[in-house]
Formats: C-alpha cells, structure tokens, sequence
C-alpha cells in the first residue's frame, strides 16, 4: 500500500505560461528547485536547491504533453530506493488554468507518515511560490 497526495490551484496564466513555470529551468528555479536543462520526455533529470545547489530530487520524466500533462518519477534522499510519481495535469478555465497535481506511490505505514506529511506541507509551499510567481504582487 502506498500514500497518494491530490491537489489543484487556480492560476491567472495561460497554460502555456503555466506549461513554461513545470518545464523551463528558470521559471522552475523561482517557485520549486532548478534542474540543469528543460524537462523533456525521456529524459532523465535532477533538481538542485537554488541556494544551496545541492541536488533535492531525481528521476525520469515519463510523459511530456506540452500545455496539458506532465509526468515523471520523482525520489528525494529520504524515500531511499522508493520511487514515487508526479503527475501534472493543466486544464483551461475562464479566466486562467487549473493545475493539478497527483503525487501517488509514496511510502506508507507508521514510520513513513512523517515524510508524507512533510511532502504534502512542502506541496502547499510550492504551490503558494508558484501563484506568486505567475501572478506577482497581484
């Protein structure tokens, strides 16, 4: 058995805008950690803190639809050989895009509940960095 996280936001941006925000490395770098190049399909990848420059998280990325779904394995130091997966999907709504976000396939049971938490707590961040960075001071 394994913890699954479900979340969405509502952005004021385009999914093209959003798109760039899950892909580019520079626009990555400003709401959650910076890979070395662009998220392609097939491609593997990892992400460094942006001040420290240490590397936080790795692992393949799976499916690479432009402007509607993105997904790829997803393993941090704490999870050990455990890989989980990140699926993104972007939606058209009036007025902006709704991103949704299922990370399944994290470690359960009592002794790994801590890191669930911690994922779900560090989800909620990045979503609240990522809102700031499309919309600004709005």
């Amino acid at each position: 058995m394994t913890n699954t996280l479900n979340k969405s936001i509502y952005l004021k941006a385009s999914k093209a805008d959003v798109w760039a925000f899950l892909t580019d490395p520079d626009k990555l770098a400003m709401w959650f950690h910076k890979p070395k190049t662009a998220l392609a399909q097939g491609d593997a990848y990892a992400m460094y803190g942006t001040t420290s420059g240490d590397k936080l998280m790795w692992g393949d990325i799976i499916t690479a639809t432009p402007h509607s779904y993105l997904e790829y394995t997803f393993t941090i130091a704490p999870m050990g050989d455990a890989t989980s997966t990140v699926k993104w999907t972007l939606e058209d709504v009036a007025g902006g895009t709704r991103l949704s976000l299922v990370h399944e396939g994290l470690p359960a049971g009592e002794d790994a509940f801590v890191l669930t938490l911690a994922l779900d707590k560090g989800w909620d961040g990045h979503f609240a960095q990522l809102r700031d960075a499309l919309h600004g001071a709005d």
